[in-house]
């Protein structure tokens, strides 16, 4: 495919995802003739992008109901029973901006999306004019907010305000998490102090993608003043972890604090985390102790394996949890990608843990290293298959993954993974072990072998 990427449509504005593209997408993915809800993140190109969305969407049948400024993981909630369209580019900077469909609260699959650009290919005219759809406007953000709460009480202690006594320092970015993050976690008791929590799609406040480097002003604040801070990116289904003394926590270890909590309150005979070939082995360590496993999925496509995994087992199977770095669906509350509810089950795990410290204890946090190797993009399927077969031969004793890219994990939990990137010339490796730097310099070696033959 060339409209959809691993994260639905996005680009520039002026060139790429213009009204008229929208337009387009609206009336191609209209033809079913659903319901639809529209949503939209504070970018400025946002209005003009929905109102061609829902021109597209009506002009092909489809009613349409729109929901205004909201988190992704909102719209995913308001699209249960029905479908929905989310206007945002997520951490892009604010020039860009994208589209995300969704169908009863997950996101488009493959063939859905491949179904969805044949259409725009082929170019789709409206429907006879008596069968246009019609528009009204929904309020669902405060159902969104209550039903967060209620998920995470229950998910927890039980407790009406499990989170009275922490103070949380929550980064909004200017983005959409301004209008549900700091909400929830006051709703459940937290002392909360916003910061960059005025919509705004310039992103004053700070670069909408959440890193160490960006969070700057939240990691000084939490340092002394808080017990936990919490960084989104511009449409909220993006979290970052900040402990009490200013350091972020790497994404792998609040995935696998994750995997282990909802592993172990699971009664399932099967439990099951569904990951991605990058994620540390950290998660498979601590699931394994829960008496879960980890099966993976292309990036992106954490939806894709749930619904795998979910045909593929028995009565005993539960799709626990799913996540990718930074990226969690709590498989409970919904199919979608909700950093909101994470912020509200980590801090709850923070609450009753007493601190970040207890719950990273058990995890091994080993050194991790990413790096990219130079490789024409006519070079990389040749380049990986001779490394389907040239890499693991340098581990005779490890498990060796081949499905999406090749990942070794050698007997003691260290891993490496080569991919090739699907947007730039490069082959990623990905590397963690106590012996980082050997562990790395073998794969890359090999990747240079691969593309050099």
């Amino acid at each position: 495919m060339t409209l959809f990427g691993t994260a639905g449509i996005r680009g520039p504005v002026r060139d790429d995802v213009t009204p008229e593209l929208a337009l387009a997408v609206g009336r191609a993915a209209g033809q079913d003739g659903e319901t639809f809800v529209v949503g939209r993140d504070g970018r400025v190109t946002g209005p003009a992008l929905a109102a061609a969305m829902e021109a597209g969407l009506e002009s092909a049948g489809a009613d349409v109901r729109r929901v205004g400024q909201v988190p992704t993981p909102t719209l995913a909630f308001a699209s249960r029973g029905r479908r929905g369209a989310m206007i945002t580019a997520s951490h892009n900077p604010p020039q860009d901006n994208g589209i995300k469909l969704f169908d009863d609260g997950v996101e488009y699959d493959r063939e859905a999306e491949k179904a969805v650009e044949r259409r725009v290919d082929d170019g789709i005219s409206p429907a006879p004019w008596g069968e246009w759809g019609d528009g009204e406007e929904l309020d669902v953000t405060e159902a969104y907010c209550d039903a967060v709460a209620t998920y995470a009480r229950e998910t927890g202690t039980g407790a009406e305000r499990p989170l009275s006594g922490l103070s949380v320092a929550v980064d909004c970015g200017n983005g959409m998490a301004s209008l549900a993050t700091p909400q929830v976690l006051r709703r459940l008791g937290a002392d909360v102090v916003a910061l960059n929590a005025n919509v705004d799609g310039h992103f004053p406040g700070r670069e909408s993608k959440p890193t160490p480097e960006t969070l700057t002003d939240l990691r000084e604040f939490v340092q002394g003043d808080a017990d936990l801070g919490i960084g989104h990116d511009g449409d909220a289904d993006r979290i970052v972890i900040v402990g009490p003394d200013g350091d972020v926590i790497h994404e792998d270890t609040i995935l696998a604090v994750l995997a282990s909590h909802y592993t172990a309150a699971s009664d399932a005979g099967d439990p099951v985390v569904v990951t991605t070939p990058n994620a540390s082995a950290r998660i498979d360590e601590r699931v394994r102790a829960e008496g879960g496993r980890v099966e993976r999925v292309r990036l992106g496509s954490l939806h894709e394996g749930i619904a795998r995994e979910r045909a593929a087992g028995d009565a005993d199977t539960e799709i626990v949890f799913a996540a990718e770095p930074w990226k969690h669906i709590h498989t409970n509350f919904g199919g979608w990608i909700d950093g909101v509810a994470s912020a509200a089950v980590v801090s709850g795990l923070v609450a009753e843990a007493g601190g970040t410290e207890p719950l990273r204890e058990p995890v091994t946090e080993r050194p991790y290293r990413k790096v990219s190797v130079e490789c024409p993009d006519e070079r990389k399927s040749d380049a990986m298959e001779y490394l389907s077969v040239s890499l693991p031969e340098q581990y005779p004793d490890a498990d060796v993954d081949t499905d999406y890219g090749v990942r070794v994990e050698l007997p003691d939990s260290s891993w490496v993974l080569v991919r090739p990137s699907g947007t730039e010339p490069y082959i990623r490796v990905y590397a963690e072990s106590d012996e980082v730097d050997a562990l790395v310099e073998t794969a890359v070696e090999a990747v240079e072998n691969a593309v050099g033959q």
